[in-house]
């Protein structure tokens, strides 16, 4: 009973505290619900039409949502970078931005739920994946090991942070007994959930693109390079725009995570191009269309021819020593390593491995609005979420916000 006063007590503060702040956090906030109704609102065409109003087709029945949806899977696996050092290793630099990329990873994750129900066409069908319920077919399925996988590392990343905030709201010190055994699995599955991801593309013989068996261990240094990246620009923005007081070493240090995630994901890079066109076969069109075009079909040059040079620039700018110590350098880097690795992991690699499809055909997909608008509201979501948890989070641990029992 203690434990569900202290909770309510929480809830309410929280509830307090994210309804009061400066003027531009109100126009941050006013911004993403904005963005959120247009993305329900599209997606109420969606389901009132079914997916016949995306671009989607027989032929790319995989689109701009599985294409967010793998990208986010490595955003939250990328917490374990900073839950390794500071539970495990005692890293006392790292503790200041643990429970800021803990939160972000519980936002990726309602994303990749949002962005699968999308996909699906509508929240009707989702009990299918429901276990004794739905049709699971486990365990040969892959699918049915990621819903597994994801809502398993959201349940932890939801119960460790929760846990921890908790005792400080009261002032206390968390037991290391209750929480580091589950920041060991926490490391571990962080690591699953990436590679069953992989193994879920792996598994289709059919696409012999996704046929590839460095797949996995490119998503996971592919991920522990967006992933950082993306806290490293949320941790500057925090620090411009709050009192709490994040470390310039603190921020280095994730930059060198990054640095090295982003070398070894260029490398696997440049080993993948090296197997698909040196000594090309009928099933590397998938790749020449990616990255030349088939037949007079060039949808996806533009992108890809954008995110190559920019993976390059940012790994050559993370890789030396004095330019990646330069904070708005750094900052720079992270931002365009980002945007590299969304487009290379998201339409660089779903889309091209539908075309050609079995028999040949050259079918390109090209997103729609109500996609779009769909896509950004989840987006706005994520963001809407994660804003909500930092600041209760900020206010915790800065101190700001604690039980006072009895009011």
């Amino acid at each position: 009973m203690a434990f569900f006063k202290v909770f309510g007590s929480l809830v309410k503060d929280s509830l307090r505290v994210t309804t009061h702040g400066s003027r531009h956090y109100h126009i941050w906030m006013a911004f993403l619900t904005f963005i959120m109704l247009v993305g329900m609102y599209c997606y109420s065409i969606q389901i009132e039409h079914g997916l016949s109003v995306t671009g989607m087709t027989d032929r790319v029945s995989w689109g701009l949502y599985i294409s967010n949806f793998t990208f986010l899977v490595g955003v939250a696996a990328a917490a374990v970078m900073l839950v390794l050092p500071t539970y495990v290793l005692k890293d006392v630099d790292f503790k200041q931005a643990v429970l800021i990329g803990e939160g972000l990873a519980v936002a990726a994750l309602l994303m990749c739920l949002a962005f699968v129900v999308a996909d699906m066409g509508g929240p009707a069908v989702l009990w299918h994946m429901i276990p004794g319920i739905g049709v699971f077919n486990f365990p040969n399925s892959m699918l049915t090991w990621d819903v597994i996988a994801l809502n398993g590392y959201l349940f932890i990343n939801i119960t460790i942070p929760l846990y921890i905030l908790v005792m400080h709201y009261q002032g206390k010190t968390p037991n290391p007994k209750i929480y580091i055994p589950g920041v060991f699995i926490s490391v571990f599955w962080a690591v699953g959930i990436h590679l069953v991801t992989a193994f879920l593309y792996q598994g289709l013989q059919a696409r012999p693109f996704w046929n590839n068996a460095l797949l996995g261990p490119r998503f996971l240094a592919s991920a522990f390079a967006a992933g950082p990246a993306l806290i490293i620009l949320v941790l500057a923005i925090i620090r411009n725009f709050t009192k709490f007081v994040i470390e310039d070493k603190t921020i280095k240090k994730i930059g060198m995570v990054v640095a090295v995630a982003a070398q070894i994901n260029l490398i696997m890079l440049a080993s993948e191009l090296f197997k698909e066109f040196y000594a090309p076969t009928h099933h590397s069109e998938s790749a020449y269309y990616l990255f030349f075009g088939l037949e007079g079909k060039t949808a996806l040059l533009p992108w890809i021819w954008t995110a190559i040079p920019l993976n390059i620039l940012a790994t050559v700018l993370l890789t030396f020593h004095k330019l990646r110590n330069n904070l708005n350098i750094l900052y720079f880097s992270c931002l365009i390593l980002f945007i590299a690795i969304w487009i290379e992991k998201g339409f660089g690699l779903i889309v091209p491995g539908f075309i050609p499809g079995p028999w040949g055909k050259i079918a390109e997909y090209t997103p729609t609005g109500i996609e779009i608008g769909v896509t950004l509201g989840i987006w706005a979501m994520g963001a809407f979420i994660f804003t909500i948890l930092a600041k209760t989070s900020i206010k915790i641990e800065s101190g700001e916000l604690r039980f006072r029992g009895k009011k």
